[in-house]
């Protein structure tokens, strides 16, 4: 992450070693973003009406990454109401085209660059324990971040999903003071 450098406030990153944008989304970009957590399994697809909230009323939050004008991963987040010093990302998609670029991280510290993640000193998200490519992602992030990773039950496959759904476990990064090449 250190040898990325990532402009401030929605301005656009070119990567050298690829010609990937990444910036915030915008509202034509919705559908794009179904498409591609459709194809990203066993990623849980929202409505694209979802998506399109998501890439309008929290593109603060959230961050996408262009191979030419193609939407090759993604992340989702915000600031909960409750907790203003919390960046609660709730989805990641890498495309296969994009995996093995540390894309995900990329999109991160895109969104902690803005004005909107100033007062953050928490990364929280979920993951289901069998999930080991986000298991490493966020290990990953803490490193980046150089802060402590908490565990702890969140949603219960059978007290929250009736069965439907793994259990999800809360993971918190933090207390972390955002690194100066974000």
């Amino acid at each position: 992450m250190s040898t990325d450098t990532v402009e401030r406030a929605g301005a656009a990153h070119q990567s050298s070693a690829a010609n990937i944008e990444i910036s915030a989304p915008r509202s034509e970009d919705g559908a794009a973003v179904h498409d591609l957590i459709a194809a990203c399994p066993p990623l849980d697809t929202n409505s694209l009406y979802m998506n399109l909230i998501q890439t309008t009323h929290f593109s603060d939050t959230c961050a996408l990454a262009r191979d030419d004008e193609d939407v090759i991963a993604w992340v989702s987040g915000h600031i909960p109401p409750s907790e203003p010093d919390v960046f609660f990302l709730w989805q990641v998609a890498v495309g296969e085209k994009a995996r093995g670029q540390r894309i995900a991280k990329r999109l991160v510290a895109d969104i902690f660059s803005r004005p909107a993640c100033s007062s953050v000193r928490y990364l929280k998200t979920t993951i289901t324990s069998d999930n080991e490519a986000s298991w490493g992602l966020f290990r990953s992030i803490a490193r980046w971040l150089d802060a402590p990773l908490q565990e702890s039950e969140f949603f219960d496959k059978d007290r929250h999903f009736k069965g439907r759904h793994d259990s999800e476990i809360l993971v918190t990064i933090g207390p972390f003071e955002l690194p100066a090449d974000t």
